[in-house]
């Protein structure tokens, strides 16, 4: 097992301007600023963001003066990033996938078609395991996306503004109630019962 770093004199500020933003959750923090935060306490390694890859491990090696060491395995692997897609005939309008997703890249309404905004999605993948329906995947792109600096910032803005909109009280129920959700999911079942006729 490695050993974790001392604290660092370099602030969080600096280590999380460093980082994707995609608040993909994989670096075993819920995101990426409470990363940021423990690598400076000398609570995490570097090499805990797939992400960000080999060239955001060697940047934060770069930046804390902590030797690099290549991605760890158990956080997951460096690959091309993709955006979600959701399949608006099989979406049932569950609202899960809007709860999941850390930059409100998706939209939709309780009972009503989802859909992704292409250009907000991080590609963090937190909205397929909740999809009840197995509506949303995963895919390349025709053209290879970039990820800039200037995306991570605008990540970053959205995840903020999604966090202080979330601590505001709500005006209604933040999910649906637990008998119109079992409504829906049996409605669902029976459409793809059909379906498969």
């Amino acid at each position: 097992m490695s050993r974790l770093p001392q604290k660092l004199e370099i602030s969080s500020d600096a280590i999380d301007a460093v980082l994707p933003q995609t608040q993909c959750t994989r670096c075993g923090y819920p995101a990426c600023r409470p990363y940021a935060d423990a690598i400076a306490r000398g609570e995490a390694l570097i090499n805990q963001c797939p992400p960000g890859g080999d060239d955001g491990i060697r940047q934060l090696s770069q930046l804390t003066g902590l030797p690099y060491a290549p991605l760890n395995p158990q956080n997951g692997v460096e690959g091309p990033r993709k955006q979600a897609l959701i399949d608006e005939h099989r979406c049932i309008g569950c609202k899960l996938c809007l709860l999941a997703c850390p930059v409100d890249a998706i939209v939709g309404g309780f009972k009503f078609m989802h859909t992704v905004i292409a250009e907000d999605c991080t590609g963090c993948e937190l909205c397929i395991a909740p999809c009840p329906v197995d509506c949303i995947e995963m895919i390349m792109p025709a053209e290879p996306l970039s990820w800039s600096p200037h995306d991570a910032n605008r990540a970053r803005q959205q995840f903020m503004a999604r966090a202080a909109r979330l601590e505001k009280p709500s005006v209604g129920p933040a999910s649906p109630p637990a008998d119109q959700l079992t409504a829906i999911l049996a409605r669902a079942q029976q459409r793809g019962a059909e379906r498969a006729k």
